[in-house]
């Protein structure tokens, strides 16, 4: 019966991500990380990689890393699914839609085999427990989830799959002693951390819990411990080859760090510790309560789900604190490695520890549910129904707001028609002087159109000294076209103030050709030529 309820779960949850899979628009996250590079691969076009840092086989160049702190696992594991399928948007999304429905089996599992090695039971193999079901539907509902899956190149939802391989490993290594465990559970730290760096706030505290938790118990356990070591250190670096390749080449990694290291590049100061956990903090509940997805076209906040997780898993802390004590350590520590960053603050980063998070109420909620008598056990699942139920409707909710706004600002399927306008108009080779267009239109045009990045990085509110000479020799060409954003939509200020009054200065006229607005109406991107 608990498999067939566990199936029916996992089915919710692909019934919510597959809908309308094709919204909102394609983020340039999404195809920069991923798309473009898996699409120049089986197309046989030339491969950006990033920082020109690779692997060169075959006359051809292998990206090593999509950034600077995140590897290129989405990228090649996109290659069967767009292979298979084809160049488009629902096609690169079913990667990360899978990697969200194996992380649900691995966390149950991993909830399950928790459980069951708490209460000392020696079944085999681990049956489906109470808890680890209520973990799963917690999961599988909520929107936070659904639509960061749907996305999950932007947020890097590989990292949740290898960090939840990990913590079931890691369970199963507590609870065996043996090393294969190990070994698989080093393997999917080193594959998270590959995936992107910001996966060391779970690995890092993880890995010493289970190590504080081998070294507390008897002497043989320990000598077995060194003897599986090396095996898992090795298993731990080998994913990591391509990082430390990488850096061997470019040093992008080591010098995103050190410059960032006390103020981020969008400003945030680390050494703001008590700021930056407040906001952190204020963001663990927005998770709970879904109401960070505005670019899908409505905001929709669950305001019981915090009050219930408070709850409930303080409640199952009291009454197994060997159970869930441990759950919430590994949360708080990871909440306190987060206020370090080398970007933003940003509430995606807890992609990473969303699913654990309700992983860790459900389980609390499976103990009570499971050990509770009288009014206590309707009581606690009147509080998960509820909150259960509210998430689901505004999983629902969402995909409606999505099919009237195709989603907002970066997130708009209007950049599908500006890729189709410049596509099919002969315009192969638009001057982008904005962030944001560059990756999602060479995706969407399978190469055909390759923008011309000038705008320069450098600087978010303002243009580098080399920004005018660089823009200069393509002002001699009247049939150049120059895509923009509208003046609220610009992310990289100050271009295209450079832009008109170059032109002006030097006796042209700036002439819009084309706009592209949201669903709703809102200016988005613009197309701009200069006429002598």
């Amino acid at each position: 019966m608990r498999l067939f309820c566990l199936a029916l779960l996992l089915l919710l949850y692909l019934a919510l991500a597959l809908y309308q899979l094709g919204l909102p628009g394609l983020h340039y996250d999404e195809a920069r990380e991923a798309g473009l590079n898996a699409m120049q691969i089986l197309t046989g076009a030339p491969v950006t990689a990033f920082r020109e840092s690779g692997l060169s086989w075959g006359g051809r160049t292998f990206p090593l890393m999509v950034q600077d702190y995140i590897g290129a696992l989405n990228v090649y594991l996109s290659l069967p699914v767009l292979a298979l399928s084809g160049i488009g948007v629902p096609n690169l999304r079913v990667l990360p839609i899978l990697c969200g429905l194996l992380t649900l089996l691995l966390l149950e599992r991993a909830v399950s085999t928790w459980v069951v090695w708490h209460d000392s039971q020696e079944s085999k193999p681990i049956p489906v427990t109470l808890d680890g079901l209520v973990a799963v539907a917690l999961v599988a509902a909520s929107p936070s989830f659904v639509f960061w899956s749907r996305q999950g190149i932007f947020v890097t939802n590989l990292t949740q799959l290898w960090v939840v391989l990990m913590l079931w490993q890691g369970i199963c290594w507590l609870r065996s002693g043996e090393a294969r465990p190990l070994r698989w559970a080093a393997l999917a730290a080193g594959l998270a951390l590959y995936a992107k760096l910001l996966a060391v706030w779970v690995v890092a505290p993880l890995g010493l819990l289970l190590l504080w938790a081998r070294l507390a118990g008897p002497k043989p356990a320990i000598r077995q411990l060194g003897r599986a070591l090396p095996g898992a250190l090795a298993a731990f670096l080998f994913p990591l080859l391509p990082l430390f390749w990488f850096n061997l080449q470019s040093g992008g990694t080591l010098a995103a760090l050190g410059d960032n290291l006390t103020h981020s590049y969008y400003g945030v100061d680390n050494l703001a510790v008590g700021a930056n956990l407040l906001s952190r903090l204020a963001q663990f509940v927005q998770v709970l309560r879904g109401d960070q997805f505005w670019y899908l076209g409505t905001v929709l906040a669950n305001p019981v789900a915090p009050w219930v997780a408070l709850a409930v898993a303080g409640a199952g802390a009291w009454r197994a604190p060997r159970l869930v004590l441990p759950a919430l350590l590994l949360l708080a520590l990871a909440v306190l490695a987060s206020v370090f960053t080398v970007s933003d603050l940003f509430v995606t980063h807890y992609a990473l520890l969303q699913p654990l998070l309700l992983a860790t109420v459900g389980l609390a909620g499976g103990r009570l549910l499971a050990g509770r008598t009288g009014w206590g056990r309707p009581l606690v699942a009147t509080l998960l129904a509820a909150s259960l139920a509210v998430d689901l409707t505004h999983s629902v909710g969402y995909h409606r707001a999505l099919a009237a706004s195709g989603g907002l600002a970066s997130h708009s399927d209007a950049s599908y028609t500006l890729a189709y306008h410049l596509r099919y108009n002969g315009m192969g080779a638009p001057i982008a002087l904005d962030w944001g267009m560059d990756a999602p239109v060479r995706y969407l045009t399978a190469g055909s159109v390759t923008p011309i990045e000038i705008f320069g990085y450098a600087s978010l509110s303002a243009p580098d000294a080399g920004f005018n000479e660089r823009l200069r020799p393509f002002l001699d060409n009247p049939d150049n076209v120059y895509l923009l954003h509208s003046a609220a939509a610009t992310v990289f200020q100050g271009r295209a103030d450079h832009f008109f009054a170059m032109a002006k200065a030097q006796g042209r006229t700036p002439l819009l050709e084309r706009r592209f607005a949201q669903r709703d109406g809102t200016p988005l991107y613009e197309i701009w030529k200069v006429s002598p």
